[in-house]
């Protein structure tokens, strides 16, 4: 029985009793971003459902095809082409200061396209690890500017400082790069320094993203995705010169290649306590009792993938392979929507979903027990839930489900004709994930967080 009261929804079933490419027991369908999708509309029409049709949610509530409508509009009218591909890239030049290339103006002109986008993967790869929600009370003060940043903006700007620092890299006449044995000294302390945390600034998860690192250390020593010399950018070598690979005026490289190089060249990164099958850990990947099992229930019929991170690197990667060189790449439409809390925000404070009551009061006796232990900010009131407890699984999954939806309906409000129409991550970057930051300062204006509250080790959100 499904945690959230929710619309009607079209998405079927398909695919759960049998997961495509999967005889018997496999990992690889809960490891590819594809059957996510699916196995997440699994979960999306299994929830209890009213007569109320997307995306008309009862009043005093907000319609919120109409309000991504609305910030499209504000922000980008009428040249919607305009808006960027939901990528890391922008949260480095927050403020609107180009960040990234006053840093690549900075090298000389020896250094050529090929191996300024394995500096960019280098960067971009750290970066989007260590972006898990920072909590309410951290910030980071630019070295360069004195500015104060918080959120995703703040550690970009202090992943980029400490980059450019040559915190990341083992080789001193080349600060502008990461490799193997500069993360694995890298200690907790040292991430603390160059994060400005302490204990008037804490930071959510830092073990957690310092674990990470460490363990991104040992993921570097695959020479075959990561080369001799341990670093993150040379799997563009290894993407170039795979066979799938097309050569003509411009490399087209297919989206599935790539995946399979960030799932399985880094899946030694994620924590020993994730969802196995098998011996195998899935990363992102949660059990969820309100999945149905047909019996004979086989392991992975209760698994929702997500692989949010993995996710989050494939579209911020995509970016700076195809601004500095120009590659293209082929089936990004099966990258799904990314299942976080601003995006799943977006739907709870528009009245989309209703956390239902048995829920609703166990998760805010679970936030008034956290907010006695020490340390613990104030804060508006708001259920709190661990990242595998089946609210949020379910959430999560919701929100791939019905970001799909959303996306034919924005595009049917602005009037783009298909093929003309936003693409799912220029949905992302200017409308729900930034929607959802927006109606969140507005619904709970002292800490402007989202409307559920999740204690993640970093590592997740």
């Amino acid at each position: 029985m499904g945690l959230f009261s929710r619309k009607s929804s079209k998405v079927s079933n398909e695919s759960r009793s049998n997961p495509p490419n999967s005889p018997g027991i496999s990992n690889a369908p809960l490891k590819s971003p594809a059957p996510s999708r699916l196995t997440n509309g699994g979960t999306f029409s299994t929830l209890s459902l009213t007569d109320v049709t997307l995306p008309r949610p009862p009043d005093p509530h907000i319609d919120p095809a109409a309000y991504l409508r609305s910030i499209y509009a504000r922000d980008y009218a009428p040249d919607y082409p305009s808006i960027p591909q939901h990528g890391r890239w922008q949260h480095f030049d927050v403020g609107g200061r180009p960040r990234v290339d006053q840093m690549m103006a900075t090298w000389p002109l020896t250094v050529d396209n090929q191996e300024r986008t394995r500096r960019l993967i280098d960067l971009f790869l750290v970066s989007v690890l260590l972006d898990a929600g920072a909590g309410t009370r951290w910030s980071y003060k630019s070295k360069e500017s004195g500015r104060f940043y918080r959120r995703s903006e703040g550690l970009a700007v202090a992943t980029l400082e400490m980059f450019r620092a040559g915190v990341f890299s083992s080789n001193p006449e080349q600060p502008c790069q990461v490799d193997g044995p500069a993360l694995k000294r890298l200690t907790v302390d040292h991430l603390a320094r160059g994060l400005q945390v302490s204990e008037n600034n804490p930071i959510s998860g830092l073990e957690g993203r310092a674990g990470l690192l460490s363990r991104l250390a040992d993921a570097l020593n695959n020479q075959n995705f990561f080369g001799t010399d341990a670093r993150p950018g040379n799997m563009l070598d290894y993407l170039l010169s795979h066979p799938t690979t097309r050569a003509s005026s411009v490399p087209v490289i297919p989206v599935p290649t790539l995946w399979d190089v960030l799932m399985d060249g880094l899946a030694p990164i994620w924590p020993s306590s994730r969802t196995t099958i098998a011996g195998t850990s899935l990363g992102d990947a949660w059990p969820c009792n309100s999945m149905p099992a047909s019996p004979p229930a086989q392991p992975w019929e209760t698994v929702v993938p997500f692989h949010k991170l993995t996710q989050w690197l494939a579209y911020s990667l995509m970016v700076p392979m195809t601004k500095v060189m120009h590659i293209q790449f082929a089936g990004a439409d099966l990258l799904t929507g990314l299942p976080e809390y601003r995006n799943g925000g977006l739907l709870i404070d528009t009245g989309l979903l209703t956390l239902k009551d048995a829920d609703m009061k166990r998760g805010l006796k679970a936030y008034r027990d956290n907010a006695r232990l020490k340390g613990q900010p104030g804060m508006e009131v708001v259920p709190l839930f661990t990242t595998d407890d089946d609210v949020i699984v379910e959430w999560r999954a919701v929100t791939v489900g019905f970001l799909d939806e959303l996306l034919g309906e924005v595009n049917r409000l602005l009037g783009l004709e298909k093929g003309d129409g936003l693409t799912l991550a220029q949905m992302l970057e200017a409308g729900t994930w930034k929607g959802g930051r927006e109606i969140a300062e507005v619904s709970r204006p002292n800490t402007k967080e989202p409307p559920i509250m999740i204690l993640s080790d970093g590592t997740v959100f």
